[in-house]
């Protein structure tokens, strides 16, 4: 992937969703309307991480690269040089794949 021109801010993620799956365990082919929202991506920026009360930046628990898990309905979508996007808080994450 072609470096993305933006910088989240905070404990911000930007993360390319994954493809919706077209076709079911079963067989059966989904139209576009019956595709399920992914919930899993990868991440391609991350923010310096939340100001802390001491002054000092928390560090995020995920890299640039990271196979991501996150909720259905959390996060922002947006799209950045022809790219859906989606720009989730850290704790909008759920797990990390490894």
């Amino acid at each position: 992937m072609a470096k993305i021109k933006l910088r989240p801010l905070d404990d911000r993620v930007v993360v390319e969703p994954s493809e919706a799956e077209e076709v079911t365990a079963g067989g059966i082919v989904l139209p576009d309307a019956a595709q399920e929202k992914p919930q899993r991506g990868k991440v391609v920026a991350v923010g310096g991480g939340k100001l802390l009360d001491s002054g000092k930046r928390g560090e995020l628990s995920v890299t640039i690269g990271d196979e991501v898990i996150y909720g259905k309905y959390g996060g922002s979508d947006v799209e950045v040089d022809g790219l859906e996007l989606k720009i989730l808080r850290e704790s909008d994450i759920l797990a990390k794949v490894v």
